[in-house]
């Protein structure tokens, strides 16, 4: 990065924040990692740094605010795949046409717009309530509702063109772009 404008001399703090890095996580790589993301965070936000403040002390709470949300972002990723795992048969596997249709309806998920996706993710799947998501999101309550209201259409989208085994051969999936038409002339 080097030296910017007004005194902005990050290039003196590397070894700082390289140490507290170090300190936060214990391995070397991973404190590199940290200290690139500080940093570039730490550029982006650079306008907010008030001229003739405490570079060193903005930029460790900017290293400390990194790690502590990649670190919270690692435990809730920890957390579903746990309740994932739970989620999981022990002994029996599903019935052939079950699998085939859990297939479609989670690739359909994984394709809805990312919004979409994480509204209805936080709460069907996590429980949380209209207000708690909206919260976690940083979005209205109105914004959340009309979100999982556009993929629960969606989904429902595909309950429509029934089971992959109900098809005829050769006929495409019915799954319609909600909001448009389904004959592609918007």
């Amino acid at each position: 990065m080097g030296t910017i404008r007004n005194g902005f001399d990050v290039v003196g703090e590397l070894g700082a924040l390289r140490r507290y890095a170090r300190v936060l996580t214990r391995d070397e790589a991973d404190a590199e990692d940290l200290v690139h993301d500080a940093l570039v965070r730490a550029y982006e936000k650079r306008g907010s740094f008030r001229s003739g403040g405490n570079l060193k002390g903005w930029l460790l709470a900017i290293v400390h605010n990194t790690f502590v949300s990649a670190r919270r972002a690692r435990l809730a990723r920890q957390t579903r795949e746990e309740r994932s795992a739970e989620l999981e048969p022990l002994h029996a596997e599903p019935a052939q046409d079950g699998a085939v249709r859990l297939d479609e309806v989670r690739r359909a998920f994984l394709q809805l717009p990312d919004e979409q996706r994480e509204a209805l993710h936080l709460v069907a799947i996590e429980g949380l309530s209209y207000q708690e998501a909206a919260a976690a999101l940083d979005v209205p309550v109105g914004t959340l509702m009309s979100r999982i209201g556009r993929a629960r259409a969606a989904l429902r989208a595909l309950d429509e063109a029934g089971p992959a085994a109900a098809r005829t051969a050769g006929s495409p999936p019915k799954l319609r772009i909600v909001g448009g038409s389904d004959d592609g002339t918007d």
